[in-house]
């Protein structure tokens, strides 16, 4: 079955990741889709949502919907941001080039990540679309200063810096399937590759995968073999705090996001140091299992620090639905990570797109049915709370 055919009859995100599945090497699959410990932080991530019913609306006038709203100071024409998610390349040849492309193409922010396998200098020539460049701080602290002065260089629209993995999550699928960067061929995987010679083909036929951005100071997960685990022990700086993060607010001097906040008090911090916005996110379930999802921590996030700082949410989103009980609880976006990968992994650029418009569309199927003509008339009214 050609791509194109095997994209079109996927009808939502669940059927893109099944594709994802079965075209990837089993290790690259779980690094997508697995969590820390027992998983129970990634589950609730989405089934959160189900606290919650949408109610409809009768007799409104629905012809014309508008999804466009405003983030960091850009109108993006929907209310979801494409998350920084790190060595993209491995799971399509395409990499971060095809997502910041598609995220253009639909009108919304692309974030790319410090531990991407495509340059910020090389993302920036590639779209002129709304940017964002996600940092983690690693002990060369002078990689944090040239990061931002790259960003700048390369037009990017905001920083955003990660500040929940001061230490690396206790993900098990990683440990058990010996996930490592790059891809280490080994008698233990050979199988697995010999049942997904196209990824094979590609992996060995489109140039080596690096770390783009720190590989010209830092051999580790590039020239030289390692997990995640042991490059997050090895480099990143678990001694980074809030006058860091003040610092580097002042070093970018423009939009800046605070990513992995989880707490009011932390919210609050972040109003206090002069972030633009933050991200309720728990790294997607992959740090500290048996934390709340974020949805679950979003109203009080938005009743202490709502219209002082931009709300976005990430973790769980897997319909149009979880995005519009989000907005109605006083986000401002959302930003999704699997969704995307899980397209990209089932058919490179045109896999994102079907990600993503899946998704949009969706989300305008759904406004028409609760009578919203726009995203300022989905309020806390438009919900049920079970």
């Amino acid at each position: 079955m050609s791509d194109s055919r095997r994209l079109s009859r996927c009808f939502n995100i669940d059927d893109l990741r099944k594709v994802a599945k079965g075209r990837l090497p089993e290790s690259l699959f779980a690094y997508i889709d697995g969590g820390s410990d027992d998983e129970q932080t990634l589950r609730r991530n989405t089934s959160t949502f189900d606290r919650y019913d949408l109610l409809q609306r009768a007799l409104v006038d629905v012809s014309q919907i508008d999804l466009s709203t405003t983030v960091l100071g850009k109108k993006i024409d929907w209310p979801v941001i494409c998350a920084p998610t790190g060595m993209t390349r491995m799971f399509h040849y395409q990499g971060e080039k095809a997502v910041a492309r598609e995220a253009a193409n639909s009108g919304t922010f692309y974030s790319l990540s410090t531990l991407s396998t495509t340059s910020i200098e090389d993302v920036g020539v590639e779209t002129d679309g709304p940017k964002i460049f996600q940092v983690y701080v690693h002990k060369d602290r002078e990689l944090s200063r040239e990061f931002v002065q790259r960003a700048k260089a390369s037009n990017f629209d905001a920083l955003c810096l990660t500040v929940d993995l001061p230490a690396h999550g206790n993900r098990e699928r990683d440990l058990r399937t010996g996930m490592t960067l790059p891809p280490k061929l080994t008698l233990k995987s050979i199988l697995d590759v010999l049942i997904h010679p196209a990824w094979v083909y590609r992996y060995l036929t489109n140039g080596p995968i690096v770390l783009a951005n720190v590989e010209h100071k830092i051999t580790e997960g590039t020239g030289e073999v390692s997990n995640l685990l042991q490059y997050v022990a090895n480099q990143f700086d678990p001694s980074v705090t809030w006058k860091d993060a003040e610092w580097m607010i002042s070093e970018w001097g423009g939009p800046f996001v605070l990513k992995g906040i989880m707490s009011v008090a932390d919210a609050k911090k972040a109003v206090e140091i002069g972030a633009s916005a933050i991200v309720i996110s728990n790294h997607g379930g992959r740090q500290l299992d048996s934390s709340p999802a974020p949805f679950d921590v979003l109203p009080d996030i938005v009743d202490t620090v709502g219209g002082q700082v931009e709300i976005i949410l990430d973790g769980g989103i897997r319909r149009g639905t979880h995005v519009l009980k989000a907005i109605a609880l006083g986000a401002d976006a959302c930003m999704v990570g699997r969704p995307y990968l899980y397209g990209l992994a089932a058919g490179g650029q045109p896999g994102v797109a079907r990600a993503l418009n899946l998704l949009r569309t969706e989300i305008e199927l759904d406004m028409k049915l609760m009578g919203c003509r726009e995203l300022s008339e989905v309020t806390p009214a438009c919900l049920r709370q079970r």
